[in-house]
C-alpha cells in the first residue's frame, strides 16, 4: 500500500461517513430539482426511493422513516404544485415509495438485528481471551516482566497470539506463541495451549517435558474434534525457562520467530535454536525437544514476540527488524521497552499493522535494583540519536 493510499484512507474514513450521512438528503433534493426542470414524461420516483434504501443500512429505524416520510413529501409537495396530487400516476409514484421505504424499515431491522448478534459474539470473544490471557505481574521470581498484546484492528482483543508467564519450583517460565488458526477456533487452542503450560509449568521437571505436555494436549484436543484440526491449525511457540537467581535461561523453539536478548550495554542478540523444529500441533511422535542455554547478565532482557511484529511492512514492502531496530537502545525497564517497540513498530507500517502481535518481555534487575537509564526513542539504523 502506497503512501497516497494510506493517507487517503485516513483521509477518506471520515469524510465517507459524512458523505454516507447527507446522501440520503442529496438524493431526495436532486429528484425535487430533476423532477421540476424536466418535462412530464420524466420521473424521480428512483431517486426518492433510493433514499431509504441508503438511509436503511447506515442509520437507526427512527431516520430510515424520517427519510422515507421525507421523500413521499417531496412528491406530494410537487404534485400540489402541479395541480395534479389526485391524479393516478402521482398516486402509484407515492404507493411505490412507500413501499420501497417499508422493504427498508425491514433492512434496516435485520441489519441492526444482525450486528447486535456479531457485537455480542465479539464481546464474548473478548471476555473469554481476557480470562485466559490475563496480563503477567510486573515482578515475578525477582524479574521485571512485560507484556503486550496489540490487535492489527484497533479495539479488538480477539486473536490466535498467546503469552503466559509463571513462577515455578524450577524457575520462572514463559510461554509466548500463535496458533495459525482464525476465529473462535483460534481462541479455543489458546485456552488449551494457555491451561496445558500452567499446568505442566507447575509439573514437569525439564522445559522439554512442558513442550511434550502440550503438544500432547492439543494432540487430545484435535481427536476430540474440539474444532482444532493440526493440519490446518497448529502452533509456532517459545518456551523459556529462567531458573533460580536468573544466571541464565533455557529455551525450547517450535517454529517460532526467535527471541531476542536485550544486554544492559546496547548489544542484541538474536537466540536461535540449534536444532530446527516443529511447530507444537505437528511434532508429535517426531524427534524429542531440547533446549539451547544462553547467558542471561544482569541488566538483560529476553523480548519474545510474534510474527505480527517481523513481518510487518513499511509502505516500500521492507519488513520491519527489530534486532536492528533496537540495536544500540536502552529502556528503563521491560514496560518501557515493548511501549517503544509499538509505538516504532505501528510507525513503521503506517499505522496499519496486517497482523496480531503479541509481546513478552523480561528482564534480570542489575544487583541495584530496576535500572533506572532513560529509554532512547527508536529510529531507523542509520539515524542520528539526539541526547
Amino acid at each position: 500500500m502506497g503512501k497516497w493510499e494510506r493517507r487517503w484512507r485516513g483521509r477518506g474514513g471520515a469524510g465517507s461517513r459524512r458523505f454516507v450521512r447527507v446522501l440520503p438528503v442529496v438524493m431526495i433534493f436532486v429528484g425535487v430539482v430533476f423532477d421540476l426542470f424536466t418535462p412530464p414524461s420524466f420521473t424521480a420516483v428512483p431517486m426518492f426511493a433510493a433514499a431509504p434504501l441508503i438511509a436503511a443500512p447506515f442509520f437507526g429505524l427512527g431516520a430510515t422513516v424520517r427519510t422515507g416520510v421525507a421523500s413521499l413529501l417531496a412528491i406530494a409537495g410537487i404534485r400540489l404544485s402541479t395541480g395534479d396530487l389526485l391524479g393516478v400516476v402521482p398516486f402509484i409514484e407515492m404507493l411505490t415509495v412507500f413501499v420501497v421505504a417499508f422493504q427498508a424499515c425491514v433492512i434496516n431491522r435485520v441489519v441492526r438485528r444482525g450486528s447486535d448478534q456479531l457485537a455480542s459474539a465479539r464481546i464474548i470473544a473478548e471476555t473469554a481471551m481476557r480470562a485466559v490471557l490475563p496480563a503477567p505481574a510486573e515482578r515475578i521470581g525477582g524479574l521485571q516482566v512485560a507484556a503486550r498484546y496489540e490487535a492489527a484492528q484497533a479495539d479488538e482483543f480477539v486473536g490466535g497470539d498467546l503469552f503466559a508467564a509463571t513462577d515455578t519450583p524450577y524457575g520462572v517460565r514463559l510461554v509466548l506463541g500463535d496458533v495459525r488458526g482464525k476465529g473462535l477456533e483460534a481462541v479455543g487452542a489458546v485456552a488449551v495451549v494457555i491451561g496445558a503450560f500452567r499446568e505442566a509449568a507447575e509439573q514437569e521437571k525439564s522445559l522439554e517435558g512442558v513442550a511434550q505436555r502440550l503438544e500432547r494436549a492439543l494432540a487430545r484436543e484435535s481427536t476430540r474434534g474440539g474444532g482444532f484440526d493440526a493440519f490446518e491449525e497448529f502452533v509456532t511457540a517459545v518456551l523459556a525457562e529462567i531458573p533460580p537467581g536468573g544466571g541464565s535461561v533455557r529455551i525450547v523453539n517450535r517454529g517460532h520467530p526467535d527471541p531476542l536478548l536485550l544486554h544492559g550495554g546496547g548489544a542484541v542478540e538474536a537466540l536461535a535454536p540449534s536444532e530446527p523444529a516443529l511447530p507444537l500441533g505437528m511434532g508429535l511422535g517426531a524427534r524429542p525437544d531440547r533446549s539451547d542455554e544462553w547467558e542471561l547478565p544482569a541488566g538483560g532482557t529476553l523480548l519474545l514476540y510474534t510474527d505480527g511484529l517481523s513481518e510487518a511492512r513499511d509502505a516500500d514492502g521492507v519488513f520491519y527488524e527489530p534486532a536492528e531496530r533496537l540495536r544500540g537502545r536502552l529502556f528503563p525497564g521491560p514496560e518501557e521497552l515493548l511501549s517503544a517497540l509499538t509505538e516504532d513498530v505501528r510507525l513503521h507500517a503506517g499505522g496499519e499493522l496486517t497482523d496480531d502481535m503479541a509481546l513478552l518481555a523480561v528482564t534480570r534487575p542489575t544487583k541495584g535494583g530496576p535500572d533506572r537509564r532513560r529509554t532512547v526513542k527508536l529510529v531507523k539504523p542509520g539515524a542520528t540519536l539526539r541526547n
